[in-house]
């Protein structure tokens, strides 16, 4: 499976169906600037799809990291909490964010595809 993206400008890769990987987009990155602080959430929380799960700040913003499709938290990644630039120099590699175990994998169809977050963004 491809990685997905959410209009919050996060995305998903389920490639390995029992944890998707969630992180935030080149775009998001690129808006944030520098990446100074990574707020994770808990191992064993469960989210609902657009529920806030985390926060990232940069030297010119602080935004919420939203959750994109239901389900628990099953991984973060402490890299990122120990080095959050990874975001900015690595985010769809070992910038991620965390993994969630998907209550409904169905919902990533309702994610856009590599293609239309190119055009979403783009117009935005």
């Amino acid at each position: 499976m491809s990685v997905k993206y959410s209009k919050e400008h996060e995305w998903v890769n389920a490639a390995d169906t029992a944890a998707a990987v969630v992180g935030i987009t080149v775009h998001a990155q690129d808006a944030l600037g520098d990446v100074v602080f990574v707020d994770l959430p808990e191992v064993g929380k469960t989210f609902a799809a657009g529920d806030v799960a985390g926060v990232v700040e940069s030297v010119k913003a602080a935004a919420d990291v939203y959750m994109p499709v239901d389900g628990e938290i099953v991984e973060v990644n402490e890299a990122l909490r120990a080095d959050p630039s990874l975001a900015n120099s690595a985010p769809l590699a070992e910038g991620w964010f965390f993994k969630v175990k998907l209550a409904n994998p169905a919902q990533l169809d309702a994610l856009m595809d590599e293609t239309t977050y190119s055009d979403f963004t783009k117009n935005a």
